[in-house]
């Protein structure tokens, strides 16, 4: 059992962002229950051309220099021109200036550091603990933005650790994340394949199969609603889960509907998540016009 939240500001003035950092903390305040041991965030904020956002999990102490400066020596490699960088707890935030194949220089990242995201306005910020845990070390509520997901996590088959903590980046694609409740049960059938064309997966956790999966369907020129679509016949087992990207946000959800799944829209804004609660900490005290979708349904919105 985990818990998953995904919001959406559909129409933005130029240059004026919201607070979704503390949209999301809130949602996941609603359904914490569902997960205790780690708390995750994909926060979506203006892009910039040419500039990418890097986050790592570095450890501590002599452990963390080592890291980062393995992490400056692919960088370098790459022509990657650090802007600006700083080390939180046991991350490393590097902003950079790059215009190369970025796929390329992930994978080669990837070798020497534990990679949590790449993108053009993509963070993904996770750890141990409850959301507000994560928010009181990594400033979360701090952050405003279009759009992002959220993750409660319950372990039921990794150890209790940031790495395995949601969401998920799909590696080698640029500012795609995924948050995920269920199991896929064709995963080492379905990573196999994925393997076989060059992809390359860093955890045994499930989720990291979905977000690759779609990934490879997008850089395929699939529109992410039709990737969602042949998710529910490609992927087995019950899961309902939350995709998004640079522009948009998703769902999906199996044909059995045993994972829970509420919705919130209006004109301005998209708000999903596991359960009722979530949606009722965005707008307490007022009555929400929420639905459940079907099983077997998807679906996208843009901001």
């Amino acid at each position: 059992m985990c818990g998953i939240a995904g919001i959406l500001y559909k129409s933005l003035a130029e240059g004026r962002n919201q607070a979704t950092g503390q949209a999301l903390i809130d949602m996941l305040d609603g359904c914490q229950h569902r997960g205790p041991d780690s708390t995750g965030f994909a926060l979506y904020g203006d892009a910039t051309d040419d500039r990418l956002r890097l986050r790592f999990f570095i450890g501590t102490g002599d452990e963390a220099a080592a890291a980062i400066g393995e992490i400056k020596e692919i960088l370098a490699q790459h022509q990657a021109e650090i802007v600006d960088d700083e080390v939180i707890a046991n991350n490393y935030r590097v902003l950079v200036n790059f215009s190369g194949e970025m796929w390329k220089m992930a994978y080669d990242l990837e070798r020497v550091a534990k990679v949590i995201s790449i993108g053009t306005s993509l963070e993904i910020i996770k750890d141990v603990g409850s959301a507000h845990d994560v928010d009181d070390t990594y400033h979360v509520q701090s952050y405003s933005g279009t759009h992002g997901l959220g993750h409660v996590r319950l372990a039921t088959e990794s150890d209790v650790k940031p790495e395995a903590a949601h969401p998920f980046w799909a590696t080698g694609f640029s500012d795609i994340a995924i948050v995920h409740n269920g199991q896929i049960t064709n995963y080492w059938k379905m990573r196999r394949r994925l393997q076989q064309r060059g992809y390359e997966f860093h955890t045994d956790n499930d989720s990291e199969l979905i977000a690759v999966y779609l990934a490879e369907k997008l850089s395929q020129g699939v529109a992410l609603k039709d990737a969602l679509k042949t998710s529910i016949d490609d992927l087995d087992g019950t899961f309902s889960f939350l995709v998004s990207t640079k522009d948009e946000i998703g769902y999906a959800k199996d044909r059995l509907a045993v994972k829970p799944m509420v919705m919130y829209e209006t004109d301005d804004l998209i708000a999903i998540a596991s359960e009722e609660v979530s949606l009722n900490k965005l707008f307490p005290g007022q009555a929400l016009n929420t639905m459940e979708p079907a099983p077997g349904t998807y679906n996208t919105w843009h901001k």
